[in-house]
C-alpha cells in the first residue's frame, strides 16, 4: 500500500496508480505430503488439472513424504501466505502428528481449510495368508498372539497418523499389545502388506486396494463404517468390524481437504473457494473421485468450513489423549 502522502502527491499531478493484478499470476503449487501412488497423490491428479484452467494458471503438484505428512506441511507453513502454496491435508497431518511428535512447531489453527474434497471410508485389510477372516476370529487371534508374547503387526503412514491411532486405538479397545511399524506413505505400506511383511493396516478404501483384494494378495476383514451403513459401493460387499461380536463404536473415515496459511489474505481465500466449488461440482470430477472409493464432500461456505475442523479437531485431540499419545 502506498504511504497516504505519496498517494496525495501522486493524485495532485493526475496519476493513478495502477491496481494489483489480480490473484494468480503465476504457477501454484500444491503439495502432497507423501510420495507419489498413494491415496493422497491420486486425488491431487484428479483436481489439479481442473483448478488450473479456472485459475488461469498452472497448478504443480508437488510430493513430500516424512514425517507423518509434517515435513511437507511445515514446507507449506514455511512459504510466503499469499495463496501460492496449497496443502492437501487431512487429520494425520494437521491435527495428529503435531500431537505425537515434539520436533514440530506448528499447531492444527496454523492452517485455515479452505473447503473439504471427500471422505474416505477406512477399512481392515490383512494380509492374504493371516489365519483371520472375519473380525471376531481377528480379535481372537490378537488375543493369543498377545498372550504369547507375539503380537501382531500393523503399518500406517507414521507415528501419531490416523492409521497409527486407529491401530493402537484398536488394541486398547481389545486389552492386546501390537506392534506399530511407521512408512513414510501409503504407497510402500500397502507394497508391504501385500508381500506379507506386516499383518494388518487400518487405512481409507481405494482403488488400488480392491484391486489387490481382487487378485488375492491383500483380504479385506471388514469396514470401519457403522454397522449396516456403508455408503460406497465398492465395499458393500464386506461387513463392518461393527457387526462383530467383540468390537463396536469403532466407526471412523478419512477426510481430505484443501488449506492455506491462516494468514492468507481473503481475498485469495475466496478466489481458491469459489474455484473449488466449481471443480467439485464437475460430474467428471466427482466421477473419478468417486470410482478412488471417495464420497465427494458437500460444498460449504468458509465458515462451516472453520466450524467443521474445529470439531474434528477437538474429537482428535480426545481420542489421542484417551490412548495416551506422547509427543516424541
Amino acid at each position: 500500500m502506498l504511504p497516504v502522502w505519496l498517494a496525495a502527491l501522486l493524485l495532485a499531478a493526475g496519476v493513478v496508480p495502477a491496481a494489483a493484478d489480480p490473484y494468480p499470476t503465476k504457477p501454484v503449487n500444491l503439495m502432497v505430503p507423501y510420495p507419489a501412488g498413494g491415496s493422497s497423490d491420486v486425488i491431487a491428479r484428479v483436481i489439479h488439472t481442473p483448478l488450473s484452467r479456472l485459475l488461469g494458471q498452472p497448478v504443480l503438484v508437488e510430493n513430500l513424504g516424512g514425517a507423518g505428512g509434517a515435513i511437507g506441511a511445515q514446507k507449506v507453513l514455511n512459504a510466503p501466505a499469499d495463496g501460492y502454496y496449497l496443502f492437501q491435508g487431512s487429520s494425520n497431518e494437521t491435527i495428529l502428528v503435531p500431537l505425537a511428535n515434539a520436533a514440530i512447531r506448528y499447531k492444527s489453527d496454523d492452517f485455515r481449510l479452505i473447503q473439504m474434497i471427500g471422505v474416505a471410508p477406512m477399512v481392515l485389510m490383512a494380509r492374504k495368508d493371516l489365519p483371520a477372516n472375519t473380525m471376531d476370529e481377528l480379535i481372537a487371534l490378537t488375543r493369543s498372539a498377545s498372550a504369547q508374547r507375539r503380537p501382531l503387526t500393523f503399518g500406517s503412514v507414521g507415528y501419531g497418523s490416523l492409521y497409527h491411532m486407529l491401530g493402537e486405538h484398536l488394541a486398547e479397545r481389545l486389552g492386546v499389545t501390537m506392534t506399530h511399524v511407521p512408512y513414510k506413505g501409503g504407497a510402500p505400506l500397502m507394497q508391504d502388506l501385500g508381500a506379507g511383511t506386516i499383518d494388518f493396516m487400518l487405512a481409507p478404501i481405494q482403488q488400488q486396494l480392491i484391486g489387490m483384494t481382487e487378485s488375492g494378495r491383500l483380504k479385506i476383514i471388514g469396514t470401519l463404517s457403522p454397522a449396516g451403513k456403508t455408503q460406497v459401493a465398492m465395499l458393500r460387499s464386506f461387513p463392518s468390524v461393527n457387526e462383530s461380536k467383540g468390537l463396536n463404536d469403532f466407526s471412523f473415515d478419512l477426510w481430505h481437504g484443501y488449506f492455506v496459511r491462516k494468514d492468507t489474505p481473503e481475498d485469495v481465500v475466496q478466489r481458491l473457494h469459489a474455484a473449488l466449488h466449481t471443480v467439485l461440482a464437475d460430474p467428471a470430477v466427482r466421477s473419478q473421485l468417486e470410482a478412488q472409493g471417495l464420497m465427494v464432500a458437500p460444498l460449504t461456505t468458509l465458515a462451516e468450513a472453520s466450524r467443521g475442523y474445529g470439531a474434528e479437531t477437538t474429537r482428535l485431540r480426545a481420542i489421542a489423549s484417551a490412548i495416551k499419545l506422547e509427543a516424541k
